[in-house]
């Protein structure tokens, strides 16, 4: 097991046999991102994507939440001037800000080039919901509930939650769930499909761990190529949906892993991946 260095306590990460566990470490504060762990996370996930060692990253909270979205207690101070000289932003600038930083967060972790999951101990919220959403997969413990909770605090929502959890629920449920902020517990979620499984929370580290390990044991491009085709379904039409999974099968068929897989079959085998 190797540990990474992010920069600070509050993001933790290691990397164990092909998986990257990423963890969003503020207890005491329900793992809300601050200003010190938002950035860091941006840039692990870089630093992750371009680790050839890493082919799955599963991403978690410590203690009883996954993350409670942005820190309320500092959110009072918005807008304002960063010292008593400076005028403070103007609304274009501050929306290019925020426009920067959902970018580099949810899309960075939604296009990212290897898959993803969410593993929920407890609650996930606002932003926090988005970012669980973001990635390829999420498995919630029972106690686990999520909520867009953005009404609560008199805003209408960031960080790519409206898109993401439509693509999920429909836009009819996905309305109801931003109007209302109810608590969507993790047995519901999984009828939803806002999850795709619900365990103990005793069990939700082994269930993960056989998870991730699995897609990390498969052909990293091929799995590559499947989340780029997936995706790009999400926005486009079948024509092109097409053209795009031609191209990458042509690809993944020139790769040694196909060819591995090939041999493993008809040596009646695992076949052992490399990603290359």
């Amino acid at each position: 097991m190797k540990q990474l260095d992010t920069g600070t306590d509050e993001l933790l990460c290691r990397v164990e046999e092909g998986v990257a566990t990423v963890t969003l470490n503020r207890p005491e504060k329900r793992n809300a991102l601050s200003n010190t762990l938002t950035p860091a996370l941006r840039q692990i996930l870089l630093v992750l994507e371009a680790d050839s060692a890493v082919r799955c990253v599963v991403l978690t909270g410590a203690g009883t939440a996954f993350c409670a979205g942005g820190d309320v207690s500092g959110m009072s101070s918005s807008g304002n001037a960063s010292d008593g000289n400076a005028s403070p932003p103007s609304d274009e600038e501050r929306i290019r800000e925020l426009q920067h930083r959902q970018e580099t967060l949810t899309l960075r972790l939604h296009e990212l080039a290897k898959p993803t999951i969410a593993a929920l101990p407890g609650p996930a919220a606002g932003a926090g919901f988005a970012i669980a959403l973001a990635c390829d997969i999420r498995v919630a413990a029972q106690e686990a509930f999520v909520t867009t909770a953005y009404g609560n605090i008199g805003l209408s929502g960031d960080y790519g939650a409206s898109w993401l959890l439509t693509q999920l629920v429909g836009i009819s449920k996905a309305k109801e769930l931003f109007f209302t902020s109810a608590r969507v517990d993790a047995a519901t979620c999984l009828a939803l499909g806002i999850v795709n499984a619900v365990v103990p929370r005793s069990a939700l580290d082994d269930h993960v761990r056989a998870l991730a390990g699995t897609i990390a044991n498969g052909p990293p491009v091929a799995i590559r190529y499947m989340k780029e085709n997936l995706n790009r379904a999400v926005d486009n039409d079948l024509k092109h949906c097409l053209a795009h999974e031609a191209d990458r099968l042509v690809r993944s068929a020139k790769t040694a892993d196909h060819r591995e897989a090939v041999r493993a079959f008809l040596d009646k085998r695992p076949p052992t991946f490399e990603g290359r």
